[in-house]
């Protein structure tokens, strides 16, 4: 993130703002999403946390730090729009940064709903943590500093988002597979 642009905006640029806002809102917004599942809630949450960064953004002392401290606040939003929202809306429209690949349009629709259904069993800790570090690429340590958190609560809940991701895939997969008899029957 150009530093010029948010010392701009610190000082209460507002063209400098709209061309923060302008170039952070996708990414925010695809994070928003990630985490809440829900394309209405994520826009919500967008605007929410475009807002408080231009009401807060005085108080931020380093603008080196500027991302990591919008997609802090963007978490507290995501955070209290669950709150008002508390239900995983299902969306063909998932966004991710690697979509899962398969030979077919088929397999890729299968392997976004897996993924979906997935996503759906876990806390928002977990969502955040994995959205953080898997749909923006951050290393562990920059999503504890965005979280505010140690490296080690990163890591815990990094392995129990996959720990739990994968029982519910499981799981999920165990009651939706056909029986060999159910297939047959089926051809």
């Amino acid at each position: 993130m150009d530093q010029d642009l948010v010392v701009r905006v610190q000082q209460g640029d507002q063209r400098a703002f709209e061309a923060l806002a302008t170039a952070d809102y996708p990414r925010l917004h695809r994070v928003a999403y990630s985490v809440l599942g829900d394309p209405a809630s994520a826009e919500d949450a967008t605007q929410q946390a475009l807002l408080d960064i231009w009401r807060d953004i005085r108080r931020l002392r380093d603008p080196s730090k500027y991302e990591a401290w919008a997609y802090r606040l963007l978490v507290r939003v995501c955070y209290a729009e669950a709150k008002r929202r508390p239900q995983w809306t299902s969306s063909d429209d998932l966004m991710l940064a690697d979509e899962p690949r398969a030979a077919d349009a088929y397999g890729v629709v299968a392997d976004r709903d897996q993924l979906e259904r997935g996503l759906r069993h876990l806390s928002m800790d977990h969502r955040v943590v994995l959205a953080l570090r898997h749909l923006l690429g951050m290393t562990p340590d920059e999503v504890a500093a965005t979280l505010g958190t140690s490296r080690w609560t990163v890591y815990k809940r990094l392995r129990a988002a996959t720990e739990a991701m994968r029982a519910a895939l499981e799981t999920d997969a165990r009651t939706v597979t056909p029986t060999a008899d159910r297939q047959e029957a089926l051809r």
